[in-house]
């Protein structure tokens, strides 16, 4: 413990030596709005240790953004490891992190069990069941690890976990829900049930769950890493009942969009960049008021359809608090963090984007981040 603390500190030093291109300079003004649009995002790195070169080190210094996601595999290079190797490399990768600022920052994965588990038997770690076979076994099944991924996760470090899954299994061959077992099954209150019980086991161990895919990806018949999915005609209103629910009887802090195309709620745009979906329903009809985080803009369904700066002005205006940057898409860019926080900042100066979104965005960031230990 103390040669662990002492290379901490030692590293916390490093950083504070580094020098990064001079920003130009700015009013106070300028520089807190920056600071805020930071805050609302979450973003994708590589790097199983950090450097003093590390692009991730500067964002999070220099552009104050909210938080980083980790992977155990890189797409645009197809290669592994990205962020993960080992428990006592990932717990050391936490730790610097952590590190770098004395305000907090979100540490996300997603790790829900069987197909979508970043911390990998071959890395050391726990085999995870799927939510599927867990929900099959009976709640105590589901209890135990949800228990185990908790307590895994608090212990490298990571406090945001993109988990549970609460998407109802109305299309068991759909290519990223059912077909992969990430549904706890096609009774909506089967899904509260079990949903329920992975928030409090992750948030009384220090672990934000986020519940995901608003307003429901069960129903599809296609993957929305590749492109659109149209749910209009499969899509059902039971899809809302974990959330309507959970919110209503839980802590729910944070809910991730999907980029699902349903007309019965939205004619024009799919979910995330749609203010009926998440303002009029999920905000107004749902009554929730923690963060809701979008699904990574870097998936076909966006990239195909939208310009990245309509993209972003789009979720923010629609509701959005937060944007994932995976980074691990298609291409990977170093400089996601500048371009995108200039980019925003343009938007509000030219009136496309109201500035008070940026401040409600943020009132949630830092009430979610006071929430968790």
């Amino acid at each position: 413990m103390y040669i662990k603390t002492i290379s901490i500190i030692l590293y916390t030093l490093l950083l504070s030596s580094c020098t990064f291109a001079q920003k130009p300079t700015m009013s106070p003004e300028e520089k807190a709005l920056r600071e805020e649009i930071g805050q609302m995002l979450l973003v994708g790195f590589r790097g199983t240790e950090l450097s003093d070169t590390s692009h991730i080190v500067r964002d999070i210094r220099d552009y104050n953004i909210g938080g980083v996601i980790l992977f155990e595999y890189d797409a645009p290079s197809r290669s592994r490891p990205r962020n993960i190797s080992s428990r006592q490399q990932t717990k050391r990768l936490c730790a610097q992190l952590q590190a770098i600022k004395k305000d907090k920052l979100l540490i996300s994965i997603d790790q829900e069990g069987g197909r979508v588990s970043r911390l990998k038997e071959q890395y050391g770690f726990p085999a995870f069941a799927s939510a599927q076979r867990t929900s099959e076994q009976g709640l105590d099944s589901v209890r135990h690890y949800a228990r185990l991924t908790a307590a895994t996760l608090a212990d490298l470090g990571i406090n945001l976990n993109f988990a549970p899954c609460v998407d109802v299994n109305i299309n068991p061959k759909c290519p990223v829900i059912g077909k992969i077992e990430r549904s706890f099954g096609a009774d909506a209150k089967r899904v509260v049930r079990c949903a329920s019980v992975w928030i409090d086991e992750q948030q009384k161990s220090g672990v934000t769950a986020c519940l995901k895919h608003f307003p429901g990806h069960g129903s599809s018949k296609s993957d929305t890493h590749l492109g659109l999915a149209d749910v209009s005609d499969t899509w059902k209103t039971e899809e809302l009942v974990p959330y309507r629910d959970l919110i209503a009887s839980k802590d729910v802090r944070m809910i991730m969009t999907t980029h699902v195309f349903n007309a019965h709620i939205d004619s024009v745009f799919p979910a995330t960049l749609s203010y009926s979906t998440l303002t009029t329903l999920l905000r107004d009809s749902l009554h929730f008021d923690g963060v809701i985080i979008t699904d990574d803009l870097a998936m076909g369904a966006m990239t195909q359809q939208y310009p990245y700066e309509e993209i972003l002005m789009r979720a923010i205006m629609a509701g959005a608090d937060m944007l994932c940057l995976s980074n691990n898409g298609q291409e990977y860019n170093p400089d996601i963090v500048p371009q995108t926080i200039d980019i925003i900042y343009n938007l509000i100066k030219e009136g496309r984007i109201d500035k008070n979104r940026i401040h409600e965005s943020n009132r949630r960031i830092k009430a979610l981040k006071s929430a968790s230990k």
